[in-house]
């Protein structure tokens, strides 16, 4: 019985997606019609729309909406640009040079956002035509900007790692923070290899070179926007706040500047609520359905058929480190990540457990993978946000993409095999 739940539950799933219903109603129904099996339909019902409720009663998916709305404000405060001006004093002198603040603008906002979807499109949309103008190809610089935007799910502060918290049943989202930013920037330093690559074989001009004086003018005007890492996870760190509690911090902090910067305007407040409510009813719809499934999975005992499943095949780790990132990067092709991350840790992480596995390192592990589905069709969101801000199709994209897509699983790999690289800094400060 428990394998005809698996199929079913799979099955159910496959189909509903197929027939163009949306991801989370998919999840919720699959996991309804599963427990059906079971269960007789009236407490089938009312004990998954109890899971769902449960799974949103959670202090810290406050930390979501807040982080979400402070990703708007920033995209819409003119913080880009002044972090895009700061990365070209940085950077801007390389070979293919443009491409190198691309990346880096996208890690520094995107860590500041935590959204990489706010990051794509925000940075996409002031280096693109900058990088067409001065002759880089248009789909090379789309995808640059669409690989470099999956840095800001792993450096802190990330909603995503803030969903693995809840759905691993509790990892300190502090710690998680702490491990994301030495595999973000390696992932960074990964694609800025590409990049140089790419420079040199294209022959790509060199950016102009900055006076003292105009870089430190570009540094103290960007100093105010990367003092938010600061103050949102020193506060952390140094136990001030709460993770939930540097959420709403961000955003009085975020709403100050942008509106100092005179960016944001009182009558912009209704469009930047209006958009933060729709992304955070996804979100949370999202979190409450997965949820919902994760229970029905528990229920039908196929965590432990999985488990039972893969170390049959073998009990070395690194084999078994090897099957789960190749299945989580199979479903991060068809799949969100926030659906994934909840559905699929709770499967994952009793295995990896019983190895050895820290849940921290593999937090980071799975985040950094389940990134990489973002960028690929047929679900990729920040696939489709690049090409649009770049004007520039799907399959024109695909081709620079391949490479720099390569950087990212050699980044993944490192990432998974060198704990060190996601544990050290935690560490290090006590977590």
């Amino acid at each position: 019985m428990e394998y005809l739940d698996i199929l079913i539950l799979v099955i159910s799933f496959v189909v509903l997606l197929l027939m163009g219903v949306p991801i989370a109603y998919s999840i919720g129904i699959s996991g309804a019609i599963t427990l059906l099996v079971n269960v007789m339909p009236l407490p089938a019902f009312t004990t998954f729309a109890q899971r769902m409720a449960t799974a949103l009663d959670s202090f810290a998916l406050l930390a979501i909406p807040f982080f979400i709305l402070a990703g708007q404000l920033m995209n819409k405060g003119g913080i880009a640009i002044r972090l895009i001006d700061f990365a070209k004093v940085l950077v801007g002198r390389l070979p293919g040079g443009l491409a190198f603040v691309n990346i880096m603008a996208n890690m520094l906002f995107g860590a500041i956002s935590g959204s990489a979807a706010a990051s794509a499109s925000a940075i996409g949309s002031f280096m693109n035509p900058k990088m067409v103008e001065e002759g880089y190809d248009k789909s090379y610089s789309a995808a640059v900007n669409i690989t470099s935007a999956t840095t800001g799910l792993v450096i802190p502060p990330s909603n995503i790692l803030i969903v693995y918290s809840l759905a691993s049943g509790g990892v300190s989202i502090a710690a998680l923070f702490l491990a994301g930013y030495i595999p973000g920037i390696i992932t960074g330093l990964m694609l800025m290899g590409v990049a140089a690559a790419f420079a040199y074989r294209k022959n790509y001009p060199v950016g102009e070179s900055s006076s003292l004086k105009d870089g430190l003018w570009k540094f103290l005007v960007a100093l105010p926007s990367l003092l938010l890492l600061v103050i949102v996870i020193g506060g952390i760190i140094a136990g001030i706040f709460t993770a939930t509690e540097a959420s709403a911090v961000a955003v009085m902090y975020t709403l100050v500047l942008s509106m100092i910067y005179g960016e944001v305007k009182v009558r912009d407040f209704h469009g930047i609520l209006l958009k933060t409510v729709g992304v955070t009813s996804i979100v949370l719809l999202l979190v409450g359905t997965s949820m919902g499934m994760s229970w029905v999975m528990s229920y039908a005992n196929i965590p432990q058929n999985v488990s039972a499943g893969l170390l049959s095949v073998s009990e070395n780790k690194i084999a078994i480190l090897l099957m789960i990132n190749l299945i989580l990067l199979a479903v991060g092709v068809f799949m969100d990540m926030t659906p994934a991350v909840l559905i699929f840790t709770p499967i994952f992480l009793p295995i990896v457990a019983d190895l050895g596995i820290d849940p921290i390192h593999f937090g980071i592990i799975m985040v950094v993978n389940l990134s990489l589905g973002l960028c690929t069709p047929p679900v990729g969101s920040l696939l489709f946000i690049g090409c649009s801000v770049a004007k520039v199709g799907i399959g024109d994209v695909l081709r620079p993409l391949l490479p720099l897509f390569a950087a990212m699983i050699v980044a993944l790999l490192l990432i998974t095999f060198i704990p060190a690289l996601s544990l050290w800094l935690p560490g290090l400060l006590g977590f």
